[in-house]
């Protein structure tokens, strides 16, 4: 408990920090509603409003947008991951949160030097025939610096900024708090689940921060395509790989924005799209380990029309039974089956709020849409668009290992037109998903699912008399207890209580108007009026006012 108060008390300068920044950007309401009203007040007088015009014509996306980028590098890192909720916000959110750059000031390379020299053992220049002081990249977690070995390669080292885990996990726990306060106090925030939010954000943060686990990620990924693929995985060097340094190869190669040196340089637009789909749904599809960022930023155009996929920081993850879901789900989008999506979506979403007959409809509507739509025409991007579209209409939650599936999807597609107008992804996965799922129903398979089934379910049998022994032995013992909780019901008993209370309230009032009455028909005074009797008279008016009073506030709350 001394603990948490004083780590509540060490936070309670960036509270207030981020009270201001709200209220700035017209989100003042908000910080209200979450408790917040002393950082409000406090917040409120270092206010400056010189630009308030300006601000009250943004749009609430670019506003929430704005608020990210002036919170500073987790906030940033914060809105990098909200772009991947395709389930949750709109387009014109989605678009807004993309726009967050991870870019920062670089940090002097004399404090970088102290660090690698603790990472190294050494001192850098004992390493390594050359170190780049200047770095090629600065971003909130890491900057990157060129380094030379002794026989001549040139290999890159992404060191961790100096300092940079407490700031991360004092901002983490502080929104740990915030989502708490806003799923308890915001009842309109409560449908984007904050705090389920705020864990997968701190979860992916926390794997960023070490930079040995995404030297695994790479090399799971290289060991999956091959050795003869077109896709070109940077090598790591372990012995000065750790936590804090990833010393990796070196790619000197056309930048995935630089689509005019692409053209001078006479690749092929067309054949580099191409590979570039057909690696990605082979590592989603067929592997079910995938590159979850594979944006023009983290993507180098080689000769040969290789493609190297650099940054793993960001990885996703899917089980055998998810990736023949996700098969079957995309066979049914390309083959226009409506009953095969909705059953899909229905069984990834359900939630006992939801209407599922008109989530049903919906579905059919939105595959509907598509029906009869040429493949070369087709724009995936735009279809799963839609379909978490119908979800959000739903206030339904895609599972946690599907959302960066489908930011992948839509980041590819869009990377494939932007390299070729006339891409057409649909046909490119087609001919995956088919193999997947022929895959999936080989005899071999389903002998193998068949035999892991028959062995799960002797295992239960064969633990069967165990557990019955168990539960009599607890039963005997008093040990079973049977909770029921049935929220309607305790809807129901708070309203009976409520209710029984004015009731009796109600009997009291009329009790004493009547002993009241009787009593002032005795004159136990000099003064001629009854003492008891008007005392009676008093606490029955005001039992009978405070009724009243309960009745018409009752009926507002509803």
């Amino acid at each position: 408990m001394l603990w948490q108060a004083l780590s509540a008390a060490r936070d309670l300068g960036r509270l207030q920090d981020i009270a201001a920044v709200l209220i700035r950007y017209g989100f003042g309401d908000l910080v209200q509603r979450v408790g917040m009203s002393g950082a409000l007040e406090r917040a409120g007088k270092a206010l400056h409003w010189k630009k308030a015009e300006e601000l009250a014509r943004l749009k609430p996306p670019e506003r929430a947008r704005r608020v990210l980028e002036e919170l500073g590098p987790t906030f940033v890192k914060l809105g990098q991951v909200l772009a991947t909720r395709v389930d949750l916000f709109g387009p014109e959110w989605l678009e807004e949160f993309r726009k967050l750059q991870d870019k920062a000031p670089a940090v002097d390379y004399s404090e970088i030097e102290k660090q690698l020299t603790e990472d190294l053992g050494a001192p850098p220049e004992d390493i390594f025939a050359l170190v780049v002081t200047d770095p090629l990249a600065a971003a909130s977690l890491a900057q990157v610096h060129k380094a030379r070995l002794e026989d001549g390669t040139w290999v890159a080292l992404k060191v961790r900024r100096p300092g940079i885990r407490p700031v991360v996990e004092a901002d983490l726990r502080l929104l740990k708090r915030l989502a708490e306060i806003i799923e308890s106090e915001a009842p309109d925030f409560k449908q984007y689940k904050p705090k389920a939010l705020v864990q997968q954000f701190s979860d992916s943060l926390r794997a960023e921060l070490d930079f040995a686990s995404e030297g695994r990620h790479a090399e799971r990924i290289a060991e999956s395509m091959g050795e003869d693929s077109p896709i070109v995985v940077p090598g790591v060097y372990w012995q000065w790989t750790g936590e804090r340094l990833s010393v990796q190869d070196f790619i000197d190669g056309i930048s995935g924005h630089d689509l005019e040196a692409v053209d001078e340089a006479g690749l092929d637009r067309h054949l580099i799209a191409q590979r570039g789909t057909q690696a990605i749904l082979k590592m989603i599809l067929e592997n079910g380990f995938f590159h979850a960022d594979p944006h023009p930023g983290n993507i180098k155009y080689l000769p040969d029309n290789r493609i190297a996929l650099l940054d793993y920081g960001m990885v996703g993850r899917l089980t055998d039974d998810r990736r023949h879901e996700v098969a079957e789900l995309l066979h049914g989008l390309v083959k226009r089956d409506a009953a095969k999506v909705a059953r899909i979506l229905l069984d990834w979403s359900m939630d006992s709020n939801a209407d599922q007959d008109q989530l049903e409809a919906d579905i059919g509507d939105f595959v509907e849409r598509y029906h009869g739509v040429p493949l070369d025409q087709l724009d995936m991007s735009a279809m799963i668009g839609d379909m978490t579209g119908v979800l959000r209409r739903h206030r339904l939650m895609l599972p946690a290992d599907l959302v960066l599936m489908l930011k992948a999807f839509i980041t590819l597609e869009g990377m494939g037109r932007s390299l070729d107008p006339d891409f057409d992804m649909a046909s490119e996965a087609a001919p995956v998903i088919e193999s997947v799922l022929r895959r999936y129903y080989s005899p071999a398979n389903m002998t193998r699912r068949m035999q892991k089934s028959l062995m799960d379910t002797l295992r239960v049998l064969g633990g069967l008399p165990d557990d019955l022994s168990r539960l009599l032995r607890a039963a005997r013992r008093g040990r079973i207890e049977v909770h029921v909780d049935i929220n309607s019901l305790k809807e129901v008993s708070s309203r009976l209580d409520k209710a029984v209370s004015r009731l009796t309230l109600g009997i009291v009032t009329a009790a004493l108007i009547i002993g009241s009455a009787i009593a002032m028909n005795v004159d136990p005074t000099d003064t001629g009026v009854p003492i008891l009797g008007l005392a009676g008279f008093v606490a029955a008016a005001v039992g009978g006012l405070w009724l009243l009073f309960s009745i018409w506030r009752s009926g507002r709350d509803e």
